[in-house]
């Protein structure tokens, strides 16, 4: 049997990693998946792929790519071109931008990060992280007041950006009762065809 032409290098608790795997599944194509602990990420064979040791790392044959957005904007160019996941009219494509900036940014050092602290970290909360967390809920909210989805009126790269960490904010001790909207687009999210949940972990503390 011939493999899969792509390879995606990650670890199942990896909200990084989980957006790939979502649009991957989502396109419905062919891959494998190959668990890249800490110590994989260390070997001179992993920094090959990626000098940073980051994941995710995606292989299409000979094309090497890291960072999930970027790898997120290639299959949509490459696979679905004309599928809505990556709009090429000027204003939405830079409202998907906007949220894949936001994904590497408010997301990451909010959500993201609050999680880190409680699951693998010291067991604490992270109460700057939640700060951040709790002003992107609020901006989240408000942009799903008149959309179904973050960027357009349909689903995008940008909503599969912001949903795994989105999701598991609860794991960094952050409730998403007071965001009914965000709430319904995680719902909306988890309807697509081909989603797969990520795996839940426990926190330390509550």
């Amino acid at each position: 049997m011939t493999a899969p032409a792509i390879t995606l290098y990650g670890t199942a608790l990896s909200g990084h990693c989980h957006r790939v795997a979502l649009l991957l599944r989502m396109l419905d194509l062919d891959y494998r998946q190959v668990d890249a602990s800490a110590a994989v990420r260390a070997t001179p064979e992993f920094r090959r792929l990626n000098p940073f040791g980051q994941i995710p790392v995606l292989t299409d044959g000979e094309l090497v790519l890291a960072d999930s957005n970027a790898i997120l904007v290639y299959l949509a160019r490459r696979y679905a071109p004309a599928s809505g996941w990556l709009p090429d009219e000027p204003e939405s494509a830079a409202r998907v931008q906007r949220w894949l900036s936001i994904a590497a940014g408010e997301l990451r050092y909010g959500p993201a990060t609050a999680r880190v602290a409680l699951l693998w970290g010291n067991g604490e909360r992270d109460e700057n992280a939640i700060r951040i967390a709790r002003r992107l809920f609020d901006f989240m909210e408000g942009a799903l007041a008149d959309e179904g989805f973050l960027a357009a009126g349909h689903p995008t790269v940008a909503d599969l950006a912001c949903y795994s960490y989105t999701a598991h904010a609860p794991e960094g001790g952050i409730a998403l009762d007071p965001w009914p909207r965000l709430r319904a687009w995680l719902a909306r999210v988890e309807a697509l065809p081909g989603f797969v949940p990520m795996p839940r972990s426990q926190p330390k503390v509550a």
